[in-house]
């Protein structure tokens, strides 16, 4: 015989899952809360970059990439290729901006809540994302419409995960990841004793933070591998486990606002 349902233990899970990504995204920052949020908003960005390649021809969340090339294209003349580019440049700028304008709104209206409003955008925005794949292949407007979409996800999310963080970590893009992961490495290896007799404290690598940021880069790294498999596999409508990923994380604090 079944044991009876209790209705009340699963109230007080879903409590428990609401107060967590709750507190993920809340306006007091912790450290914690800081790597419970960036790993799995990491591996997204890292999947849907990485996807992204395959699914519409380019990377689209490091801008510097994407100027460099408009630059060669201005050069050898091709300046569809240039119109191009600064599309998806514009479209960059435009997800940040709309980020800042959500999260400026919401500490206004639902404070305590704001950062949700952006990242529920996002997963709207992936399932729009893939919904338009079909209609790549046959229109090259539907293909640029693509590209900017998922340029515009990622300067929303990086602009998001940027003010919440208070600029301390990235998600779209590992540059700065790499650049800090080398600053603690030197200082992990900078041998102190050869200092003599001078003063001044010593040279200290953050061991917390080294390893938060190996973290950082093994989920975007792996983010790229499952985003590579399955948009070359399963095609853009792989974006939507990435959708629900990002509204798993964001829908409770969005539902809150909506229900208030």
């Amino acid at each position: 015989m079944n044991a009876p349902v209790n209705p009340t233990g699963y109230r007080k899970l879903a409590a428990r899952y609401s107060d967590l990504t709750t507190g993920m995204l809340a306006p007091e920052r912790t450290p914690l809360a800081d790597a419970w949020l960036g790993l799995p908003m990491t591996f997204v960005a890292g999947a849907t970059n990485a996807g992204g390649l395959l699914a519409v021809g380019q990377y689209t969340s490091h801008m510097s990439g994407i100027i460099s090339s408009a630059a060669d294209y201005a050069v050898l003349g091709a300046m569809d290729l240039v119109l191009a580019a600064a599309g998806a440049l514009t479209a960059f700028v435009v997800g940040a901006a709309v980020s800042s304008l959500l999260v400026n709104w919401g500490r206004l209206h639902v404070a305590g809540r704001e950062y949700s409003l952006p990242l529920t955008l996002e997963a709207l925005l992936l399932l729009a994302f893939a919904a338009i794949g079909p209609f790549t292949r046959t229109s090259g407007l539907m293909l640029g419409l693509a590209v900017a979409v998922l340029c515009f996800i990622m300067g929303l999310q990086n602009a998001t995960v940027t003010k919440m963080s208070g600029a301390k970590i990235r998600t779209t893009h590992m540059t700065g990841i790499v650049t800090d992961i080398g600053i603690e490495l030197g200082k992990l290896f900078y041998s102190n004793r050869r200092r003599g007799g001078a003063s001044g404290p010593l040279v200290l690598a953050d061991r917390d933070k080294l390893k938060l940021l190996c973290y950082f880069l093994a989920a975007f790294f792996g983010g790229g591998v499952v985003g590579a498999v399955g948009f070359n596999y399963v095609g853009f409508v792989f974006a939507v486990p990435l959708a629900l990923l990002v509204l798993a994380l964001a829908g409770p604090s969005a539902l809150r606002i909506l229900l208030r």
